[in-house]
């Protein structure tokens, strides 16, 4: 018997569609103080776009602070820090924030500024986990440890670029430059 796959067996495409709101790609306003767009566009393993995939982002505050109880240091309120977008037609994704601070990390350590990225897309059971470096913390990137224990040949690929009026970032899901993923 031939055929394709049942629903049954894949996922989507229904991310964008069902799992988006108006302003999920904004985690300020317009016009904030310190804004940037992250943007960039999802790539599948031969490179092409992966349309109808989401990314979801969360981050600390400028300050390196989160909004949520569990930040050790107490909540502190004002920044949701959560984003969500989908891709469009040439996946591509667009997120408008700030650019977090360095936070408290395991052992007295500082993490580099970073914004940690979920990936959904049809055909992933799960989702994947990476994080989005700025090249422009090169100091603070060196001596990030979760950065240091991804293999150096790899590291390039969580490390967004300077791009007008923000930075790029895109997502390879394999291939040649595949994203570096965190199990988690």
């Amino acid at each position: 018997m031939t055929g394709g796959p049942t629903p049954s067996q894949t996922v989507g495409p229904f991310f964008a569609m069902a799992l988006s709101w108006p302003d999920g790609p904004y985690v300020v306003q317009p016009g904030t103080p310190g804004a940037v767009w992250l943007r960039g566009q999802v790539l599948d393993g031969a490179g092409d776009p992966v349309p109808d995939a989401l990314i979801e982002t969360w981050q600390a505050d400028a300050d390196g602070r989160f909004d949520h109880p569990d930040d050790p240091r107490g909540a502190v309120a004002g920044f949701r820090g959560f984003g969500r977008c989908g891709t469009d037609p040439s996946g591509r994704y667009a997120i408008l924030t700030r650019k977090p601070g360095r936070l408290p990390g395991p052992h007295g350590t500082l993490l580099a500024p970073h914004v940690d990225v979920s990936v959904f897309a049809r055909g992933l059971l799960r989702r994947l986990v990476t994080r989005i470096y700025f090249a422009d913390e090169r100091a603070a990137n060196d001596a990030d440890p979760i950065l240091r224990a991804v293999p150096a040949g790899a590291r390039g690929t969580l490390v967004a670029e300077r791009a007008d009026g923000g930075y790029e970032f895109d997502i390879r899901l394999q291939g040649e430059h595949e994203t570096a993923f965190f199990a988690v």
